[in-house]
């Protein structure tokens, strides 16, 4: 059953209606196949224009929707042969940031990315994806790992920021993202990161420092949440909408400023409306990236990454 969100109400009430219509007429010989035909069209007519028009701040809301899919979906649906490789050898295992060996159209690359889980339980286990120390010091040994072996990194990024708790700054979480995004610009091997949900703060760029950024077209990535950049500027997160037109978190808006590379297009109504086909357009956007990175020198690619920072915000 699809969770609607607020902007969806017309559209919500418009399935309703269709429900309605097709239980009413269970056992009926009335024929209402042309008027469920209408009704459905009509439907998906309101969500496609929905969804052509959306304010940053419901995009904001698409990139959270709660049956949106995350690491493990995306596993299961454009990746084989996942091996997950655990714990950072100092500290622990940290369940937000997951990663490991797997294969993309069959090209064996290391995969690393946050999982936020599907239900409370998974969720608390995920830690909603905000990642520890030892999450980011598991993403540098694996990145590393890759580099040994010739592989290339894919990352899936998806968290409102990294875990902002006492313990997580006791274990050196600033160093650890610090270090975390200097091994991405570092890597020998290339490197394609993805906004697949919310891309958040340091917790977000420590796994997106790639020569090649893609975003899914409801996606948003930005350097604090809406809602906390409101409470600081306003003093009230009611202003969360007025933050994030003015933060510029949408790809389109980033795809612009040149922040990313690549907007990768959703299924009408968002990817949690059809997450196999949002996978499939993900699979098929990682393999065309890769491919044009074939061949290229670490020395290349680490002065790609180096212009391609260089150049956000110009014209």
């Amino acid at each position: 059953m699809n969770a609607y969100l607020d902007f969806e109400k017309p559209v919500a009430q418009l399935d309703q209606r269709i429900a309605e219509l097709r239980a009413a007429a269970v056992g009926d010989e009335v024929d209402i196949a042309a008027e469920l035909k209408r009704l459905e069209q009509k439907s998906a007519d309101l969500l496609a224009s929905t969804y052509a028009s959306l304010t940053p701040w419901q995009k904001t809301q698409v990139a959270r929707h709660p049956q949106r899919p995350h690491f493990r979906d995306f596993v299961d649906f454009a990746f084989e042969d996942f091996t997950p490789l655990g714990g950072d050898r100092y500290y622990g295992e940290d369940e937000a940031i997951m990663g490991g060996f797997a294969r993309l159209d069959g090209r064996r690359v290391m995969l690393i990315g946050h999982e936020k889980g599907n239900d409370t339980e998974s969720r608390i286990r995920h830690n909603f994806g905000m990642g520890k120390p030892e999450g980011y010091r598991k993403a540098i040994r694996l990145m590393e790992l890759a580099g040994r072996f010739g592989l290339p990194v894919v990352t899936l990024v998806d968290t409102s920021g990294a875990f902002p708790g006492v313990e997580a700054e006791e274990r050196g979480q600033a160093e650890a993202i610090a270090r975390s995004t200097e091994a991405c610009l570092a890597l020998p091997v290339p490197m394609v990161a993805t906004i697949v949900g919310e891309g958040g703060s340091g917790g977000a760029v420590a796994l997106a420092s790639a020569e090649r950024v893609l975003m899914f077209e409801h996606a948003v990535y930005s350097v604090i949440s809406p809602e906390g950049c409101a409470s600081i500027l306003w003093r009230t997160a009611e202003k969360a909408p007025d933050a994030a037109e003015a933060m510029k978190v949408t790809a389109q808006h980033l795809k612009r400023l040149k922040v990313i590379d690549r907007i990768i297009k959703e299924p009408v109504g968002g990817a949690h409306r059809d997450p196999s086909a949002a996978a499939a357009s993900l699979a098929k956007a990682l393999s065309e990236e890769l491919k044009s990175l074939d061949g290229l020198s670490p020395k290349a690619l680490q002065k790609m990454r180096e212009e391609r920072f260089l150049q956000i915000g110009t014209t």
